[in-house]
């Protein structure tokens, strides 16, 4: 007898879980509060022809994507087209740029001509960057980390040493590169994880390798065609998706939920997994069956919000790249506002992806997409006239890099994203747009637990939860509830499923 299974969010954690569930013969329903299923990589067009992803727009770490598909008998070109960006991107710095070419010979050949005998240094790092993705994406991550015993194995024991564990990142590119460009474009990949190079592993250098190596693509169409892709292989083996519903409370008793209240009536599961925030889920349960208390959120290291700026161009804007990191002050005054004194960039640093550079369909003829993302730390004051002075401040940034002029009064369209909507659409933690940090002390076992510790039928997954923040790491997440979740024992009606 298999078990009736509730998703609460359609985010990737929770489609890979619905996914694996529906696979081994689950009844299960996802629940999305939204009309449209992705979380954070929603996506949405405008009237005059652009199309704009919501969310993610850096497709890395492609085998771990492919992955997903294989398990179901798909690939990835069954459902969309993937494209390699060359360059993958470019970092503009107060004097000069530095594109980052498509293949890595191409890539030690930049490093050689900025910093002399850097490119054999480059080709020892990632070397090493390769052993930390393999052994990282395929031992480490996939651990539903209840305890530290699942990570004694004799391999893991072997690899101990080489994964740097109790290095920091900041410390272990100095080793490499003494040119502080390179340094910081090393170290930009770890700004995803939600904290300073100073404060994140050296087993996270995998992350290098997982992009600059691996490359960077972009799914023809946008970074939904991933969200759509994984809802009809989900579909396929049978979860069936219900948007417009709210989970508005969890009723519990004898330590098991009894029922959810989805859109004000009561509907009855066997199990339910929480893909949706993880501190909103809790507050849906009586305050006795939480996990973590509010103290506990409270001394927690999130990763950061964003101010984010969907813009419509009524023109083409030269020597812009598909992705652009504008970098012209420095990270550690930028980071330091987010995590320091917690309070908005006086010299922002920021990212600007222009999709329509590679895809001519996600705006119109002669228009120009432009998605403009700025970090900012959680939980600070947000209001209309300060993101519209940032956005001037970019745009202005953006013009002396690409010699335009006059960007702000070419919007045809514009929509800001920020703190406040993070909290409004998802019941983001603090508005927090990339979960938990993943710093040593918020790691593995670490993390928020997947199970709950009081009831048994209570699931976790997401960023929120191992193994952490970003669309592949959501995607194991889901395996890894939906492999407890298949391996549990209750019972229903007296039975034991």
């Amino acid at each position: 007898m298999k078990k009736k299974v509730a998703v609460i969010g359609s985010g990737f954690s929770g489609i890979s879980a619905a996914a694996y569930l529906s696979k081994a013969g689950n009844e299960v329903h996802i629940f999305e509060k939204h009309n449209q299923p992705g979380g954070r990589a929603r996506q949405f067009s405008t009237a005059a022809g652009y199309v704009f992803d919501m969310g993610p727009s850096w497709y890395w770490m492609p085998d771990i994507i492919e992955n997903f598909f294989n398990d179901f008998g798909f690939k990835v070109s069954d459902f969309f087209q993937l494209i390699s960006l060359n360059p993958q991107f470019e970092m503009i710095f107060a004097d000069e740029k530095i594109a980052v070419p498509e293949h890595f010979e191409d890539l030690k050949k930049l490093f050689e001509e900025i910093e002399p005998g850097s490119a054999k240094r480059l080709d020892k790092f990632m070397q090493s960057a390769k052993f930390k993705y393999e052994v990282g994406m395929q031992d480490f991550v996939n651990k539903p980390c209840h305890n530290w015993g699942e990570f004694i194995s004799p391999k893991i024991a072997k690899s101990a040493f080489k994964l740097d564990l109790l290095t920091n990142f900041r410390s272990y590119v100095s080793r490499y590169f003494s040119n502080k460009k390179l340094q910081t474009l090393m170290e930009f990949p770890v700004i995803f994880l939600g904290a300073s190079p100073k404060n994140i592993p050296a087993l996270y250098s995998l992350m290098n390798y997982g992009g600059y190596a691996m490359g960077t693509h972009y799914p023809m169409g946008g970074f939904y065609q991933l969200v759509l892709a994984m809802q009809k292989v989900a579909e396929k083996q049978g979860a069936k998706f219900h948007f417009d519903h709210n989970v508005e409370k969890i009723n519990a008793a004898d330590g098991k939920i009894t029922s959810l209240i989805i859109n004000g009536k009561y509907h009855e599961f066997d199990v339910v997994i929480a893909s949706s925030d993880y501190h909103h889920t809790e507050s849906l349960l009586p305050e006795k069956l939480k996990n973590y208390d509010e103290q506990y959120w409270e001394n927690r290291t999130f990763a950061p919000s964003s101010l984010i700026y969907y813009l419509g161009i009524k023109e083409k804007i030269p020597n812009l790249k598909h992705h652009t990191l504008f970098f012209e002050h420095e990270l550690d005054e930028h980071i330091d506002c987010i995590y320091g004194n917690k309070q908005w960039p006086e010299k922002p640093l920021f990212y600007s992806c222009c999709p329509s550079k590679t895809d001519p369909d996600v705006a119109p003829e002669n228009g120009e997409n432009l998605f403009l993302l700025m970090p900012v730390a959680t939980g600070i004051r947000d209001d209309e006239l300060l993101r519209e002075s940032y956005l001037k401040e970019i745009l202005s940034r953006i013009e002396t890099h690409t010699g335009t002029s006059n960007l702000y009064e070419k919007i045809e369209y514009k929509r800001s994203y920020c703190v406040r909507d993070f909290i409004q659409d998802y019941n983001a933690y603090g508005g927090n747009a990339y979960g938990l940090a993943n710093t040593l002390k918020q790691t593995a076992v670490l993390k928020p637990k997947i199970r709950n510790k009081k009831i048994n039928n209570l699931f976790y997954t997401g960023q929120l939860t191992v193994p952490g923040p970003g669309v592949p790491p959501s995607i194991i997440s889901g395996k890894i509830v939906a492999n407890e979740v298949n391996n549990l024992k209750i019972k229903v009606d007296e039975k034991i499923v």
